[in-house]
């Protein structure tokens, strides 16, 4: 028997994007939203996440407009003194499960757990094979379009001997016998916690090889953080560093003087560009792991031996090898959030996913207009290499341009902690943060024309 579920929405994705949507938009319209995931819960890749993984940003960055996350305190102890908490996995978990009690509380919200949209307003069930459709005036929002893979859920994209021993990055903390060596695999922010994670538990640093397929420019944590004066100011320099910049090489590397950009090897150029926050702390640590591979991608995983396109590189025979692998974020093409036939959530400014798919949510709600809509919030991409970052920091500057001269836009998003670049209207003001707004006045049309013409 198939339920017709009566819903103005139908949000396929209950992760962080999905929830910030369905939060932002339920909260200014009185809509009804049919939430659908393939998952037991909400939360998304989080529930699947390896057990020591934290948010690499600010945990005032993440999560759903109307809640924050964690209590906008600053650390009091350890190396990250002064810097804004950061969630870890079950503290992310429980806070979407207490966001999702709240949203059905309302009525506003039904949820649809372990269940697979299948096209055609319809959703099945996965455990009981139950059928739902939604009315042919309910809105398809997918907020699975930029849904990351994760090593608990692919297998490694290399193989595997029989006699060789490779685990997920998840398995890790499970390990009951110490090997000889652990072998991480992976260059991005899943492999430098691996190997944080190692060092903190005692782990030698010359028993950790590291294959590094490129080396990855990271920011520098204490420039990205929920206050104006810090964010803005680092968004000055950006635009500062770039006006005359002669290549994207030189921009990094200026960038890296100003202690915006962190590298690992400072021998080394990356190449690629993601750039998740990094303490320095944690940089300090990851250089002191000598044993790097840098020969391309793994192509098989042998008893003692790793083979790549190029030849062979010889590892204990007992090494651990830790899949670190999955390519994570997605570079699908970008298009237009708002369509005919779907809502497609993507970031707007550039990064911080969260407060662009609330943004959306917003924006749904007090907007009649697709056309005007898609004006006010065009997307931006992830970036994966410094080309790619040039054109997420354009995209995603005119884009905060856009949104930010409409005055409603503005109010709302000005108490938004996920915005970053939030001025709270009871903010007492700085000399620090006049400074931070004056330099990006002077300096960003001509910083966003130097990067246009870099990418």
């Amino acid at each position: 028997m198939t339920r017709i579920i009566e819903a103005d929405y139908l949000v396929v994705g209950a992760g962080a994007m999905g929830m910030a949507f369905t939060d932002a938009l339920t909260d200014h319209a009185d809509v009804r939203v049919a939430l659908v995931d393939r998952r037991h819960s909400v939360s998304g890749h989080w529930l699947e996440a390896y057990p020591f993984v934290r948010l690499h940003q600010a945990s005032a960055f993440y999560g759903v407009a109307s809640t924050l996350l964690g209590g906008g305190q600053l650390q009091e102890h350890g190396p990250e003194e002064g810097l804004q908490e950061r969630a870890n996995q079950s503290e992310i978990c429980a806070y979407f499960a207490r966001v999702l009690d709240r949203m059905v509380e309302s009525g506003a919200v039904e949820f649809l757990p372990n269940s697979d949209y299948v096209g055609d307003r319809a959703v099945v069930s996965r455990i009981s094979g139950r059928r739902f459709e939604v009315p042919g005036h309910c809105r398809i929002v997918d907020a699975r379009y930029l849904a990351p893979s994760i090593p608990a859920e692919k297998p490694p994209p290399f193989g595997v001997a029989d006699d060789a021993h490779v685990l997920p990055v998840n398995d890790l903390a499970r390990v009951e016998h110490a090997p000889s060596q652990y072998v991480i695999v992976g260059s991005g922010k899943t492999a430098t916690d691996a190997c944080i994670w190692l060092l903190s538990r005692g782990v030698d640093p010359d028993a950790i090889c590291w294959v590094r397929p490129r080396d990855p420019w990271m920011l520098n944590r204490a420039v990205v953080q929920p206050d104006p004066a810090i964010f803005l100011g680092m968004a000055a320099d950006v635009m500062q560093a770039a006006e005359d910049a002669a290549s994207l090489e030189s921009l990094f590397l200026r960038l890296e003087d100003r202690g915006i950009m962190l590298r690992i090897d400072r021998t080394v150029m990356p190449t690629m560009a993601k750039t998740p926050t990094l303490a320095t702390w944690e940089l300090e640590q990851l250089r002191t792991l000598e044993h790097v591979v840098r020969r391309g991608h793994v192509e098989t995983v042998d008893r003692g031996r790793l083979t790549f396109a190029d030849g062979s590189v010889a590892v204990a025979g007992d090494a651990l090898v830790v899949h670190c692998a999955a390519d994570g974020l997605k570079y699908p093409p970008l298009v237009p959030v708002w369509r005919d036939d779907v809502i497609t959530l993507q970031p707007i400014r550039a990064g911080f996913p969260c407060f662009g798919a609330a943004l959306i949510g917003y924006v749904e709600a007090t907007r009649e207009d697709d056309d005007e809509k898609n004006r006010l919030c065009p997307p931006s991409p992830y970036a994966g290499s410094m080309r790619e970052w040039a054109r997420m920091t354009v995209l995603g500057t005119r884009a905060a341009m856009s949104f930010a001269a409409e005055p409603d836009i503005k109010a709302w998003s000005d108490r938004v902690a996920l915005n970053p670049a939030r001025v709270p209207p009871e903010h007492p003001g700085s000399p620090a943060l006049d400074d931070a707004r004056q330099r990006l006045a002077t300096h960003t049309h001509s910083g966003l024309s130097r990067l246009s013409e870099l990418t």
